[in-house]
């Protein structure tokens, strides 16, 4: 496509340089139009279809628990930021652990960045433990931990079924979103 735009955009800007001579050109119906007003029209148009395509290719990190998507609002912070560039070329998957019946726990296989604070976390909270470990709530706890993010598509009791009935296996990957 953007082969296209500037075969296009070439052949337009040569078009219209050649009938600058006399600096207009005539349309169908016979009207007048400045060739400087056409190319700019044609190159807003150009400009419009990048946009597009620029807005089209935006990548989303994304959550998935057992093959199931699961909606994250993402925190902005270090930790986030270094766990998208993470799984920027392959996703990530973390076999995670029940851990004192209100908690999985899985370790990432590296260090992310940490800015600890303590607090009181509530089903949903996703968390950095220890620099290197993805703690997943789905019960409370209160500890100093960084926050990811949290789950925003199920109610406390449908986390109680997702996580706690036994270890789960999480996938973090990003993904071309349209927009």
């Amino acid at each position: 496509m953007k082969k296209n735009i500037a075969c296009w955009s070439i052949f337009l800007i040569s078009f219209f340089m050649l009938a600058g001579c006399k600096n207009a050109t005539t349309s169908e119906e016979g009207s007048t139009i400045s060739s400087s007003k056409a190319v700019t029209t044609a190159t807003s148009e150009i400009s419009n279809e990048k946009m597009k395509e620029e807005i089209i290719t935006e990548k989303m990190m994304r959550l998935y628990v057992n093959d199931e998507e699961i909606a994250v609002s993402w925190e902005d912070n270090a930790a986030v930021d270094e766990l998208k560039k993470l799984v920027s070329t392959e996703p990530l998957t973390i076999k995670m652990s029940m851990y004192g019946g209100f908690e999985q726990v899985g370790a990432i296989g590296q260090k992310l960045p940490q800015n600890d604070k303590q607090i009181t976390t509530s089903a949903g909270d996703i968390v950095l433990y220890s620099g290197d470990k993805i703690v997943v709530f789905y019960g409370s706890n209160s500890w100093s931990y960084t926050k990811l993010g949290h789950i925003n598509n199920k109610t406390a009791e449908e986390l109680t079924q997702l996580f706690g009935n036994g270890d789960v296996s999480i996938t973090i990957n990003m993904v071309a979103v349209n927009h």
